[in-house]
């Protein structure tokens, strides 16, 4: 388990700090982000919170996971690192073993 928690299902009016407020609640906040469309300039809808340590973590999962927050039942859940993807266009893979 590690600390750094996603947060899905916001609604578009969260903010950072209303962010860092709610998980407050639960205990020490390191950090609080909102992930903002840079050209609506409003919340996507997710955001991320590091909470100070793993036990925190895992009871902010289990105090806030569900809880409505603005009208909507938020996700916490671990944060988990995205996605690698090739440089070469394909995905990765040899094209002949899609076929195979």
């Amino acid at each position: 388990m590690e600390n750094k928690l996603f947060v899905g299902n916001l609604s578009w009016g969260t903010t950072d700090q209303s962010l860092l407020e709610l998980f407050s609640e639960v205990g020490e906040v390191v950090e609080a982000k909102v992930i903002v469309d840079k050209f609506k300039n409003r919340s996507k809808g997710f955001g991320f919170v590091t909470m100070a340590t793993e036990e925190l973590a895992q009871a902010a999962i289990d105090q806030l996971n569900g809880k409505e927050v603005d009208g909507r039942a938020i996700n916490v859940s671990v944060a988990r690192p995205p996605k690698e993807y090739s440089d070469r266009g394909d995905r990765g893979g040899r094209r002949d073993d899609f076929y195979r």
